[in-house]
């Protein structure tokens, strides 16, 4: 069990310091790649972006009208874009590591509001407008994506760092497209089920389990990078013993096989 639980210690801590940060060749290559670049990038964020993408399945997971789909799609899209493109702007930022963490109590929220957790447990509704919940947790998606994009070379420039903040947005909203196409496509085929009640239970208490084991990866980050010394040793000596882990596990597998 112990094992197990370093395991996953080090690959939080593998994840997110991948997430979290960029290298020196990989910010000069954005730059010498034009806007195009943070196109891609935005796109490629998305499409990798597990909170952002569960909390969308969550939201489209009982929608079957395209009306619906799009008006909520669509108040999630405003929410996400005005905090993305204007605290970059802004450079308005906060902890990244919090932020996430916030991101993935919403997957929670959704998951157990699909499960009518709030009416079955509280004797409540989720919220009083679940459009604008929907927005306002757009909102805070977008100040995530906004606390990464501004660990890029955006520049100075009025002109230039406002059409690399758009075009990263333009590539963040085609790779939504391209990943609500295919949960579409899926759910379609779910709802054709005559299990489907039963598995969509199933399925959201798996969103409710996944935005909680997203929420410790990111209170790890947290902990790790703002107060290392709590943890024994400083924050250096911290990831070098992390590594050490990880290379002692695999030089293990090497052995066994």
């Amino acid at each position: 069990m112990c094992k197990l639980l370093l395991s996953f210690s080090v690959l939080f801590w593998s994840v997110g310091a991948y997430a979290h940060g960029i290298s020196e060749g990989a910010k000069q290559a954005l730059i010498e790649g034009g806007y195009f670049k943070y196109f891609v990038l935005g796109a490629e964020h998305m499409l990798t972006g597990y909170d952002h993408l569960l909390f969308l399945f969550g939201v489209i997971f009982f929608l079957k009208g395209f009306k619906d789909i799009v008006k909520f799609i669509s108040a999630f899209t405003i929410g996400h874009s005005l905090t993305l493109i204007f605290a970059t702007f802004m450079g308005i930022t906060a902890n990244y590591w919090l932020i996430d963490a916030v991101i993935a109590l919403t997957v929670c929220y959704k998951g157990f509001d699909n499960n009518k957790g709030f009416q079955e447990y509280f004797g409540m509704t989720s919220a009083p407008n679940l459009l604008l919940m929907v927005f306002v947790f757009g909102l805070m998606h977008g100040f995530g994506l906004s606390t990464r994009l501004q660990q890029l070379p955006l520049g100075e420039e009025f002109g230039p760092t406002l059409m690399r903040i758009i075009s990263f947005n333009l590539g963040v909203e085609l790779g939504q497209i391209f990943a609500l196409s295919i949960m579409l496509v899926c759910l379609n085929w779910l709802r054709k089920l005559s299990a489907f009640n039963r598995l969509s239970r199933v399925l959201n208490h798996g969103l409710i389990l996944a935005g909680f084991l997203l929420f410790l990866m990111q209170m790890h980050g947290y902990l790790h990078t703002s107060k290392p010394d709590e943890f024994g040793f400083g924050k250096e000596s911290h990831i070098y013993e992390h590594i050490q882990l990880d290379q002692q596990r695999h030089n293990e597998h090497h052995h066994e096989h």
